[in-house]
């Protein structure tokens, strides 16, 4: 499948990337760009689903920052009801990895306590919105006031401001998504509940960690780390599937907003990561200058 792009998320993980710090998996495009929106321009074999011309958005594996991206089918989602194109592009990857980290890994249930880090980033304000919906207890880190205010709109119980308190005081957690990594990881693992999951997906604190297994075993925990990115197509696409099912009609309905920081032209990139690597809230968006 051809995507003419109209509009493409700008992620921590192509910061990561550009950075040296996220290899490109092997045959992937070398371009940053991990979700995009657009329309349909050309039709792989066998593709009875789609159209030419349909308006679509797309999980990737990499080279979304383009005017033209191949996907394949079941990588592609519709657009939901009542969502522009150009905020479509801030869905696949960010519903994606939410959903499989969340739920399918980390099994959140209803009546548990969810503690996202980062909430006010494009993941953050995603998961806080999807565990409140499904009838989790919702506590996530910010690092100000504004913030704070914008998580608790969203849904969040509780907004902790890493700067000046302690997320593993406001403990136990069932579940806990980190973007971190690095010297989060002990504080995690102390505020984790009996049978508590911790899901690691990124490393913004650092790569090592020292780990006590006295508390893991204690505690019956579990830890996991994963990437969406490397994952294999089938996977993806069970992924894809999981959330037009189950996150899709959240959106239609208006449970859950797409949060959007802001939009910018394509050739603006550079000052779209400035802007990632300092204050924002929700996901950046890219726009194609062409797309119709």
């Amino acid at each position: 499948m051809v995507i003419d792009v109209v509009a493409s998320a700008v992620n921590r993980a192509d910061v990561a990337q550009r950075l040296g710090l996220y290899p490109v998996p092997e045959g992937a495009s070398p371009y940053p760009g991990l979700g995009v929106s657009g329309r349909i321009s050309a039709l792989g074999e066998g593709v009875t689903r789609w159209q030419p011309d349909d308006e679509v958005c797309a999980l990737l594996t990499g080279g979304g920052y383009a005017q033209k991206v191949a996907v394949p089918e079941g990588q592609l989602l519709t657009v939901p009801k009542g969502v522009s194109l150009v905020q479509a592009a801030a869905l696949p990857e960010a519903t994606a990895t939410v959903w499989s980290n969340v739920f399918m890994t980390g099994g959140l249930k209803p009546g548990e306590t969810f503690l996202m880090h980062g909430g006010a980033g494009g993941i953050g304000t995603t998961a806080i919105q999807i565990a409140k919906a499904h009838g989790a207890r919702v506590v996530t880190t910010v690092g100000g006031p504004e913030q704070a205010a914008r998580v608790r709109e969203l849904g969040a119980d509780l907004a902790i401001n890493y700067r000046t308190e302690d997320f593993a005081e406001h403990g136990p957690y069932d579940v806990i998504l980190d973007v971190i990594g690095g010297d989060y990881l002990p504080r995690n693992i102390h505020s984790l509940a009996l049978d508590g999951r911790l899901v690691v997906i990124g490393l913004q604190n650092g790569l090592t960690a020292e780990l006590n297994l006295v508390e893991l075993l204690a505690r019956r925990a579990s830890v996991h780390g994963t990437t969406l990115r490397s994952r294999q197509a089938g996977q993806k696409a069970a992924i894809v599937a999981e959330v037009q099912e189950h996150v899709w009609p959240l959106i239609e309905n208006g449970t859950v907003q797409v949060v959007i920081d802001r939009t910018l032209p394509m050739d603006q990139t550079a000052e779209a990561h400035r802007i990632l690597d300092a204050h924002h809230i929700g996901k950046i968006v890219l726009l194609n200058p062409d797309a119709a």
